[in-house]
């Protein structure tokens, strides 16, 4: 039997979501900051695609609560821990790596049962639909900060192609350039190797 919508903890739960997407959003903004105060352009490009991800989950959430709820919901008390750090660039992305995992492993797959449960699959399928993007972020920060702790992100141990964010210029070796031959970008402007396929099975 379903449970009143307006009553059941599927829409605390939507709240809940909502609330940890925007400042997931809002960090992820911050970590473009850090990480083009550091040098990488192309690493910020990343966080603030992130950004708008997060930012798409938010608004979905919003939308199933307006869709969902008897009347204008004027006020929901949200009770949630969100966490407050700061750091160098890779203690904040192995912070974001953490919370991410948390979400995709935990949060959202426990969100999507009690949904089931109340009777609401759309709502379901759209925490799930969620927590698989945040797995994806999870993969692609976890390479990030494995490659910048070892200072690898422009190396690689065989031969591959390096692309310049900013001009397109590209070239096949083992290490990105320092300065871009022909836009004269600094390296950070190179797009880093990443393989979204490292955590398959």
């Amino acid at each position: 039997m379903k449970v009143d919508f307006d009553d059941s903890q599927t829409k605390k739960n939507l709240g809940r979501a909502f609330a940890g997407e925007c400042q997931d959003g809002a960090k992820y903004q911050f970590l473009a900051k850090t990480a083009l105060s550091e040098g990488y352009d192309y690493m910020q490009l990343i966080f603030k695609t992130h950004a708008k991800n997060e930012m798409a989950h938010a608004k979905r959430f919003y939308d199933l609560i307006t869709e969902n709820s008897n009347s204008p919901t004027e006020n929901m008390e949200i009770c949630g821990g969100y966490a407050f750090t700061s750091g160098t660039l890779l203690e904040c992305i192995e912070h974001t790596m953490n919370v991410e995992a948390s979400q995709s492993d935990v949060v959202y797959p426990e969100f999507a049962r009690i949904a089931g449960e109340e009777g609401y699959h759309e709502i379901e399928k759209a925490f799930l639909f969620a927590g698989t993007v945040e797995n994806c972020h999870r993969l692609m920060l976890e390479q990030l900060y494995d490659k910048l702790k070892k200072g690898k992100l422009y190396k690689s141990a065989t031969p591959v192609k390096w692309k310049c964010s900013g001009c397109g210029f590209e070239h096949t070796s083992k290490e990105a350039w320092d300065i871009c031959p022909s836009c004269l970008s600094p390296q950070g402007f190179v797009e880093i190797q990443i393989d979204m396929n490292s955590g398959d099975e």
